[in-house]
């Protein structure tokens, strides 16, 4: 079956939705679930747990007050959204959902006692865990890169005040000067993210700096929907949108923060303003409790999510190692709703369905040219393979790309209501 971009955009932001209300499982008695981590998948699962018939009493754990969504962060560097517009509490989940939302960091989990410790000293009990701690950067990758270089090379790879801090060092870059992306290897948050961000930071550029240029990094000889950047980067930013893969420079070894030079395995490069994003690995608390691997993510059963090296804790989102599953806003958000559906079918003992799970995402080459994507998986024979898939050609129609740069917004808004209510 193939898809297209209207069925499948009327498909896949209802299907997981009606299939966990028809299907979510009787409640018999109350039981206790700890989310860690407020991002995309840990609010979402909060809410379709708190919604689903089994109610369990939920506790979402996250230490921010606000969180500021990373994708449609390339529009804010391009001066197409503001910062507020892409911020979002947790007001509505505590008080239309019931959950009990604490502002804490997580220390510990103990899966033998079942608690999670929290640095305010608190001690939560729970039936079920589920962790969705995001992304980190994997120490050592690029030498010199630290904490205090990523005050001045920012990653932005995680939305806030990373983005505003690029934000402020693009505006303040002379024209003429140099914008350094270094790319990073696979798996990592978002695909298209580093290619879309030098087409909007393009943008950007033609408007109020056009005598800059834009230099690619890769750590990869190829990268995700490289034909459509590629078409785009040409007809929109011809002669200011430079890509180098690996295999010609040997990817970034070392920063030098003081020279605002990015030294590659044969080169060195100046950069008037460096954005660095490194390889990544499952967020930190992952790392802590044991629940990522060798290969630095976290192994989950493709129908649950439940990790398979600790029994009762679920794991959600960026951290995963989930197949053919790309590391998107989206993903996790279908991941969430695939394990609050099991979780609900555990606690009740009541039958549990395959469910399908999604993948979509509008990428912006120029304000009115869109491409989009929409995928399709389910679990096969232990691991989640794609079952059907939609990518915008090269070449499509100037009124079809600004459709999709209009429903982008559309989606947007619809997406993260979904999250956050």
């Amino acid at each position: 079956m193939t898809w297209t971009r209207r069925k499948f955009g009327g498909f896949a932001g209802t299907s997981l939705v009606a299939a966990f209300g028809a299907r979510a499982a009787r409640g018999q008695t109350k039981a206790r679930v700890v989310v860690i981590g407020g991002g995309i998948g840990g609010a979402t699962v909060a809410k379709y747990l708190a919604t689903s018939s089994a109610k369990p009493d939920v506790t979402l754990v996250e230490p921010k007050h606000q969180y500021t969504t990373c994708f449609f962060s390339n529009f804010y560097l391009a001066g197409l959204r503001s910062l507020d517009s892409l911020t979002h509490d947790y007001e509505t989940l505590a008080r239309q959902y019931g959950i009990k939302v604490i502002h804490d960091t997580v220390t510990a989990i103990d899966p033998a006692a079942k608690t999670v410790a929290l640095a305010g000293g608190a001690k939560l009990p729970y039936d079920r865990a589920v962790v969705a701690p995001g992304i980190a950067f994997r120490r050592g990758a690029i030498e010199g890169y630290d904490e205090a270089a990523m005050q001045t090379m920012p990653h932005a790879w995680n939305g806030g005040p990373q983005t505003k801090l690029l934000r402020q060092q693009l505006e303040s870059m002379e024209d003429g000067g140099v914008f350094v992306i270094a790319a990073p290897p696979d798996p990592f948050r978002c695909p298209p993210g580093p290619y879309e961000r030098a087409c909007l930071v393009a943008y950007y550029f033609k408007q109020f700096k056009p005598r800059a240029k834009i230099l690619i990094l890769d750590a990869k000889d190829t990268f995700f929907e490289q034909d459509l950047f590629e078409d785009g980067w040409n007809r929109h930013y011809p002669g200011m949108i430079e890509w180098l893969p690996g295999q010609f420079t040997g990817g970034v070894k070392s920063v030098d923060v003081k020279a605002r030079a990015i030294r590659t395995a044969s080169e060195t490069f100046n950069a008037s303003v460096a954005n660095i994003i490194p390889a990544q690995i499952a967020g930190e608390l992952a790392q802590r409790a044991g629940l990522a691997d060798q290969s630095g993510w976290c192994p989950v059963d493709p129908m649950t999510f439940e990790s398979k090296l600790l029994h009762g804790i679920h794991v959600i989102g960026d951290a995963t190692t989930t197949g053919d599953m790309p590391k998107s806003a989206f993903v996790a958000n279908s991941q969430a709703k695939a394990c609050a559906f099991a979780i609900a079918a555990a606690l009740t003992g009541s039958e549990q369905i395959e469910l399908h799970l999604f993948n979509t995402c509008f990428t912006l080459l120029a304000p009115n040219d869109a491409v989009s994507d929409a995928i399709s998986f389910k679990p096969v024979g232990g691991s989640i393979k794609i079952t059907d898939i939609f990518f915008s050609p090269v070449g499509e129609s100037d009124e079809m790309r600004r459709q999709a740069a209009h429903q982008a917004d559309g989606w947007y808004a619809a997406f993260t209501h979904d999250v956050f209510g």
